[in-house]
Formats: C-alpha cells, structure tokens, sequence
C-alpha cells in the first residue's frame, strides 16, 4: 500500500500532540483524522474505516489498550500504541492486545513517520501474476497464499497487519526455521532484544489463532536454538 493513499486516525487526549501529529503526517502526503479520546474515536469509527490507527495508551476514561483489545474483535487495521518512557509493561500488554508496534514517548516525528511507513508496506498486496491459489492446510485452518487470507471453515479468521506479514514470512519458507533475528528484520523492526521479544508475542497471539492446543503447537513450532518454524499438514 502507498502511504500516498492511506487514510490515518489519530488518538491522544493532548491536543498540542494531536495537532503536531496531524500536521505533519498531513504535510507528508498522508490523510489525517483526529480524535480526543476513545469515546471520540467510536464514534468516528462507526462511520469511517482507517488504514492505520495511532493510539496513545495514556488517555482519561477509556484508555487506549482497552480500545485496542476492543477493536481487535472485529478489525484487522493496522494500530500503532504511543507509551510512556519506560513502561516496558504497557508495550507487552499492548501487543498481546493486538497492537502490531509502539512507540515510547517523547519521540521525533520522523520516527513515528518511518514506522507508519513500515507498516503500511507490511500490508498484503495482490500478487502480479494471477497463478492457481496456493492454500496451506493447519489442521482445521487453511491459509491462501495467494490472498493472504485465512480461514476455518468457511469463516474468515481476522489477522492484524503483523500477523499477517508473519505468515507471508513463514509461508515462503515453509518447514524451514525462522530466527528471531530474522524475523524482526523481515518486519523491519529495530534490532535488539525488546524487538525479538516483541516477536514472541505475536507468535503466542497467532498461534492461538492456527493451533488447537497454543502450549502444545503442532503447526508453528519452536525450533530450539533456530528460531520459528511453519509446518503445515
């Protein structure tokens, strides 16, 4: 996807940062809505769909981890959470809810800009070439390569931007093990080990998705010492 044609919601209760935030993603080619709180953002979201939402943690009434795991019951757009310095544990939480990267505050907008960028590039695009689907058997879930899609039956199992790049990673490369350190740098991340544990939250959070039994993987399987493996039937 082209940052050109994505559409941004933004989320904090200071309206000095939202102001900033707004202008200049605006001024970098970028559509922009902003919204005062959680409350604010329902309502907005009620009536408009958004490629990517920035989400401040830290915010009166509804905060903006809630939100996240609220708006992961029935939406896969992208969420980037804002963090205090330092709270290592808000990070985590965030990304067990479904958040696919955080960024502490304060920050330089031009960092916030790169990991917008990122994410949107991380969004599966159609393919070029229009060959028969490949689909990947896991037990009672099927993924479609092709579309990037997948499904248990015929319901569509909703994955995030994140967990969607990690099974284009790991279906590319299938019965193959996967580093950590790889992995963080096919979802251009920064390296270090924050990151790579990052990574194993959204591991946990996709296998409960594939797996029958999460603690006792069978499709997503640790490789000690390698990494991450996709062992599909």
């Amino acid at each position: 996807m082209s940052e050109m044609d994505a559409h941004l919601l933004i989320v904090d209760d200071d309206e000095r940062i939202r102001t900033l935030l707004q202008k200049f993603l605006m001024r970098n080619g970028f559509l922009v809505t902003a919204a005062r709180d959680a409350a604010h953002a329902r309502r907005i979201l009620s009536g408009l769909d958004f490629d990517l939402i920035v989400l401040d943690v830290m915010m009166p009434g509804e905060d903006g981890l809630s939100l996240t795991k609220a708006l992961r019951e029935d939406r896969s757009v992208p969420i980037l959470l804002l963090t205090a310095k330092g709270e290592t544990g808000n990070r985590i939480e965030g990304l067990e809810a479904g958040a696919d990267d955080y960024l502490a505050k304060p920050f330089e907008p031009k960092e916030l800009l790169l990991r917008i960028n990122a994410i949107l590039r991380r969004m599966p695009e159609a393919p070029a070439d229009q060959t028969a689907p490949k689909v990947l058997s896991l037990g009672g879930i099927r993924y479609d390569m092709e579309r990037g899609e997948m499904w248990q039956g015929e319901e569509l199992i909703r994955l995030t931007a994140t967990e969607m790049q990690l099974m284009k990673i790991f279906s590319a490369s299938c019965n193959e093990p996967i580093s950590r350190a790889k992995l963080v740098e096919e979802l251009g991340r920064d390296r270090g080990q924050a990151q790579e544990r990052a990574v194993d939250v959204q591991i946990t959070r996709l296998r409960r998705k594939i797996e029958e039994d999460p603690k006792q993987p069978r499709y997503l399987q640790t490789v000690r010492g390698a990494g991450y493996m996709l062992a599909p039937e």
